[in-house]
């Protein structure tokens, strides 16, 4: 299981660092966008997030047409070698995926919500699928439920594209992804600052620490 940050932010990318969980990180326009509000232009965000980053990096076209889509792509694949292309899924985003693949590139096949995108996206050579679980959440649905039914299809044709979930809304959606097998999940900085704590284990620390300075009377360590 690889743990991805979705973000444009440096310092979200750099603590989750600090921490030892960061994997990868996944951006949208959206949340490039919204760091170019602050100042810097979209290559100067994108190249030193690729810096800090230890593992792949999506970054996303925002052309719609063929032509101008690839264009984007390699472009954005020569940023650096950690470099993913992601790719909405539409036929012509199959398309582009396709001529990627075959040249080498690795795709992120993004806003996928059902099992037969998931699976036109793998045939395509994609090196991702990105299902969108809370969106579905949003209107009723059940997200993982999607995941599921990714990973037995995966699993029923031997296929190695890798199941990265995302819209990831708590750590319920994360815990129910390393249990049926996600390979990748990409979660927000607020959702994976939630992760590590738990109350039992405040609670015991806490316990431990009075109990040692009502024996000894003080927090120095007798070393």
């Amino acid at each position: 299981m690889k743990l991805f940050l979705d973000t444009a932010n440096l310092t979200e990318i750099k603590q989750a660092n600090e921490w030892g969980l960061l994997d990868g990180v996944t951006t949208n326009p959206s949340l490039i966008a919204k760091e170019m509000k602050n100042g810097g232009s979209f290559k100067d965000i994108v190249t030193k997030i690729l810096k800090e980053t230890p593992g792949p990096v999506s970054i996303e076209v925002i052309a719609e047409d063929y032509d101008n889509m690839l264009k984007q792509a390699f472009k954005i694949s020569e940023l650096g070698k950690n470099a993913v292309v992601k790719v909405p899924f539409t036929t012509v985003g199959l398309k582009v995926t396709k001529a990627l693949s075959d040249n080498g590139v690795h795709v992120n096949s993004t806003l996928i919500f059902s099992g037969i995108q998931a699976l036109f996206a793998a045939k395509a050579g994609a090196t991702y699928v990105s299902p969108f679980v809370g969106r579905l959440d949003d209107i009723a649905e059940d997200g993982m439920s999607l995941i599921e039914q990714i990973k037995t299809i995966y699993t029923n044709y031997d296929m190695k594209t890798n199941i990265l979930v995302a819209s990831i809304r708590s750590p319920l959606h994360v815990l129910r992804s390393m249990i049926m097998g996600a390979d990748v999940i990409t979660l927000p900085f607020d959702v994976l600052s939630k992760l590590p704590s738990h109350p039992k284990t405040t609670e015991g620390l806490t316990r431990f620490l009075d109990d040692w300075k009502k024996a000894f009377g003080s927090m120095d360590f007798p070393l």
